[in-house]
């Protein structure tokens, strides 16, 4: 764990790997909620934690790195469920690289539990974690100029579903009907970190 002051009232600690910021982002929502931590902000990324709006920064970064850090605890909550239509334009190039027929894209990809690890890039986009880790596939070598909305896509350890229309260069195996961002709802955005995410397979 490392910390880094960024101003006066903002602290950023990098973590060794994705697991290690999911499980310090639950515990410091816990902490918050508890009352044992005062911070306005608690925005998870990657690989870092950026805790904004300290009271006593200068505490919490030298108590920080001697909390004991529970593993992520699992939500009580039911998993969101997100359907899909597994027909995306880099179907046959997603099979090819898992070494399985298409048709078991959708199954494999269905079967896995995600949890969205942190938001970005655009309003109401969640990198969701939870497929195993020898089906990561690699970006396209050429983004695609414009990705429409719905979009359900790979790249690396992630999955992740396009909110509206943009530039990409993940590989799209499906589309979904599903709103992501709604400014008129509240919360606006159907995703967010920690939450639990399954997709199911629409029939065809």
């Amino acid at each position: 764990m490392r910390t880094l002051p960024v101003g006066d009232r903002a602290l950023l600690v990098e973590l060794a790997d994705g697991a290690e910021a999911q499980a310090l982002h639950a515990e410091l929502l816990r902490r918050r909620a508890s009352g044992a931590l005062r911070v306005r902000e608690i925005v998870p990324a990657a690989r870092t934690v950026l805790l904004d709006g300290l009271d006593d920064l200068a505490h919490v970064r030298a108590q920080l790195p001697g909390w004991e850090i529970p593993p992520l605890p699992t939500r009580a909550e039911a998993a969101l469920e997100i359907p899909v239509r597994y027909e995306g334009p880099d179907l046959a190039e997603v099979a090819a690289h898992w070494g399985v027929p298409e048709s078991e894209v959708a199954r494999i990809h269905s079967a896995a539990e995600y949890r969205v690890a942190f938001c970005g890039f655009a309003p109401g986009f969640g990198y969701l974690t939870g497929l195993p880790d020898h089906y990561e596939v690699p970006r396209r070598t050429t983004p695609r100029t414009s990705v429409p909305a719905g979009s359900v896509a790979l790249a690396g350890p992630y999955t992740g579903v396009y909110p509206r229309a943009s530039p990409g260069g993940w590989q799209l195996i499906g589309s979904t009907d599903a709103v992501l961002w709604d400014h008129a709802r509240v919360p606006a955005a159907l995703l967010s970190p920690g939450v639990r995410v399954r997709f199911v397979a629409e029939a065809r």
